[in-house]
């Protein structure tokens, strides 16, 4: 297979903003002087580690380690083949890529086939909702209050009744049977191979960056014979646990917003009506309920690393609603950010307030919202009757270890209170049962056990690698770990010559050693990415040492500065190496004569280097 030219691979890499390409995943804010960090995508944690250099295109986290370049974290990302990354890139820019020996591209294969066939789906059903045929998916649109530029914005399309309609449409465009039934978009049975969705209205199903990874399909004709909603199967793109319909069109306002706000709603009519009447941080889950993967990726697109942030959740008012709710609320210990519940009045959901109320009642749905813990403590207090004594005593038992799990000191005495006035009982009785009930949820491990378990892997592999904290803690150590720090960051503006002969002798520490070492052996420190390929080069265990140089935040105001002051760093490793000399040879002059050769050598060697220890001393 023909490979990419080396000099489009780095062209491709010095065009592209790796914050750009984290930040559809990661919701990245300032970190210091040209530096950005948000919650790992990597690992789950609950206050950021993972930071990232824009300049040096570089990333690194401080808690799991991992680190990189942009094509690294596209491979981690979406599990794509080198040549996949810088492809997907290099079509991103609109650039034209090269391969050795004049070869032509070469096909692209694997999961690159599965997004091609899925956004060529998705065109192919957004063409078939014009026919004449998709009048009754037309129809449902507009009784829901979706016109024409509605389904545009969110992508609706059609499946046309018939096998094998998208079969031919997409096998005329050179994709397989095969690749077709690995993207979910065909099934096989009795009558053979056909398509999976069939005369439905079609919502394509979009991952954090906005490629096409499955669809969403509801039912029109009375004849069919299916469930009423029907999505992708899972496939090597498409994991229902992993998606969030309309993540892709919210996660702008998401992290943009004062406070960072998500709106979780149930299906997705209910985020078209969410975002059209402005509440545009709407997001629902595909075919499964919201769980632990979700909160993950929710997490990170909110930085939620305080108790800034709000999830609000809106649900049906009809049993299988509540049962969604306290589904979500046994999720809530996951979150940092407040939770909250909305539940429209007469138990109408976004799509329908909308219709029969308007914009602004749905805008109006967020101001209605109240605290997840108290939503949950009112449904176990439903199925009780508080105004009997056995009522009351059972309704306590049910709702204390709700406010048990409040891990919130300041938070918890507050809802015992609300407890006990919901309940017309004594708080003291209240408060008593809520401390029997927390015991009784730190016993089970309920809520911290899977922190700690993730925590202790992580540890496990901290053992493997040597990180700052490791470093000894002396003067010398700190001008080499602050050279090096500088030297990473703004190397190709440091004067080249200056920066050799910084990095040219050994350093005492042996992992600061390893990463000098590294940087030595860069031919061309002006190029853009020669940090990266530094750091990557380091011989482990200190590659991470490495990353972290190359990420912990310069301490200086603006890059001027820090650039004034990695150019005195440079200066003193280059002044230490001087006088380390001079203080050798110092002792050999009391070991030769004076008047002979090997004396006057040197003495003359002494006073160049104390000439030359001035020049570097007054620059």
């Amino acid at each position: 297979m023909p490979r990419i030219l080396q000099a489009d691979v780095e062209e491709v890499k010095s065009r592209t903003n790796i914050a750009d390409i984290v930040g559809e995943r990661v919701a990245l804010k300032s970190a210091g002087v040209g530096s950005m960090k948000g919650l790992c995508p990597f690992h789950d944690e609950k206050s950021p580690s993972f930071h990232v250099r824009p300049q040096v295109g570089f990333y690194h986290c401080f808690g799991c380690g991992a680190s990189g370049d942009v094509y690294s974290f596209l491979r981690e990302m979406d599990h794509v083949s080198f040549t996949e990354a810088v492809e997907r890139l290099a079509g991103r820019l609109g650039y034209p890529l090269h391969y050795e020996d004049g070869g032509a591209a070469p096909e692209t294969s694997g999961r690159s086939r599965l997004y091609a066939a899925n956004t060529a789906a998705a065109e192919y059903f957004r063409s078939q909702l014009l026919s004449p045929e998709a009048e009754s998916a037309r129809r449902f649109l507009g009784e829901r209050g979706f016109d024409a530029g509605a389904a545009a914005h969110f992508g609706v399309g059609y499946a046309p009744r018939g096998w094998d309609n998208l079969l031919k449409a997409l096998g005329t465009q050179g994709f397989t049977r095969e690749e077709l039934s690995a993207a979910g978009l065909v099934s096989t049975g009795q009558r053979g191979v056909y398509d999976r969705f069939r005369g439905r209205v079609i919502w394509p199903i979009r991952d954090v960056s906005g490629q096409t990874i499955g669809f969403g399909a509801r039912r029109l004709y009375d004849e069919d014979q299916g469930p009423k909603y029907l999505n992708t199967p899972e496939t090597p793109l498409y994991k229902k646990t992993q998606v969030l319909y309309g993540l892709d069109l919210a996660k702008r306002d998401i992290a943009r917003g004062d406070p960072r706000r998500v709106v979780v709603v149930e299906g997705y009519t209910d985020v078209m009506a969410c975002h059209l009447a402005g509440v545009t941080t709407a997001v629902a889950t595909c075919g499964t309920a919201f769980g632990a993967e979700h909160i993950k990726m929710l997490r990170r697109v909110m930085g939620d690393d305080s108790a800034t942030g709000e999830v609000v959740f809106t649900f049906d008012g009809d049993e299988a609603g509540q049962k969604a709710a306290l589904r979500a609320f046994s999720e809530d210990s996951r979150f940092t950010a407040q939770t909250f519940v909305a539940v429209a009045p007469d138990g109408l959901d976004p799509c329908d307030l909308r219709l029969q109320r308007g914009d602004a009642a749905v805008r109006g749905l967020m101001d209605a919202k109240v605290p997840m813990f108290e939503f949950a403590i009112d449904r176990k207090l439903a199925g009780y009757d508080l105004a009997t004594v056995e009522g009351q005593v059972g309704a306590l038992r049910a709702a204390a270890p709700i406010v048990g799990e409040i891990r919130d000191e300041l938070l918890r005495p507050g809802y015992e209170r609300v407890l006990a006035r919901r309940l017309g009982m004594d708080p003291t009785a209240v408060h008593q049962e809520v401390r029997r009930a927390a015991r009784g949820t730190a016993s089970d491990g309920r809520g911290s056990q899977r922190p700690q378990q993730a925590a202790s892997s992580s540890d496990s592999e901290v053992v493997t690698r040597v990180r700052l904290v490791d470093l000894p803690r002396t003067a010398d150590v700190a001008v080499e770990r602050d050279g090096l720090m500088g030297i990473l960051q703004y190397g190709h503006l440091i004067d080249q010559e200056l920066l050799s002969r910084a990095v040219s002798e050994q350093f005492r520490d042996p992992g600061l050693d390893a990463v000098r070492e590294s940087i030595a052996s860069v031919e061309d420190r002006t190029r853009v990415g020669w940090a990266t390929r530094a750091a990557d080069a380091v011989r482990e265990p200190y590659r991470s040492l490495a990353g972290e140089l190359l990420m912990m935040p310069f301490p200086a105001k603006d890059e001027e500065r820090a650039l004034v002051s990695a150019t005195a760093l440079c200066r003193r490793l280059i002044v230490r190496t001087i006088d380390r000399e001079k203080n050798e040879l110092l002792g050999a002059v009391q070991r030769v004569p004076a008047d002979s050769d090997g004396g006057r050598a040197l003495r003359m060697r002494l006073r160049d280097l104390d000439l030359e220890r001035m020049r570097f001393v007054e620059s």
